[in-house]
């Protein structure tokens, strides 16, 4: 499991369930290799080249979802890089097939949402997709924690 501390009142927190307000800041999520986070750490977040969304830099609002990439790897060589993110005008891709799925930065949205349940991701949870990584400023590292009970995001 994994276990955050409070970033204290004014931070910004939505849960991953609701949908976000264009133009807002929010707290999010990048789960990754030990290895990649001190590359991102470095050089900054990059995009990737491909995904359910088209390019972007993938990122979850969801603590719990974040923390299971990647998925090849056993949690103890995984990491969360805790984000802010100023999300632009937000496009809300909520069904495999959407018009705009893979062409939403074409029609003038800076980040891609999909909702929980929607179809979109297997989990079932919440992800977003930023287009521009200058957008995204990191937090910190989050490493894992043996916790009990599950995590809560806000």
């Amino acid at each position: 499991m994994w276990a955050e501390n409070d970033l204290g009142p004014g931070f910004p927190c939505l849960e991953s369930r609701s949908e976000p307000t264009n133009g807002k800041v929010y707290r999010m999520y990048h789960g990754t290799s030990q290895h990649a986070a001190r590359q991102i750490m470095r050089y900054g977040f990059k995009q990737s080249t491909k995904g359910m969304l088209g390019r972007g830099v993938y990122l979850s609002r969801d603590l719990n979802k974040a923390s299971r990439y990647p998925l090849e790897l056993p949690e103890h060589q995984r990491v969360v890089i805790r984000v802010k993110v100023n999300v632009g005008r937000v496009k809300k891709i909520d069904y495999q097939g959407h018009p705009m799925q893979k062409t939403w930065h074409d029609h003038g949205y800076d980040t891609a949402w999909c909702p929980p349940n929607s179809g979109m991701v297997s989990s079932g949870l919440e992800e977003d997709c930023v287009w521009d990584p200058s957008r995204i400023q990191i937090i910190d590292i989050i490493p894992p924690k043996s916790t009990q009970g599950r995590f809560h995001d806000c």
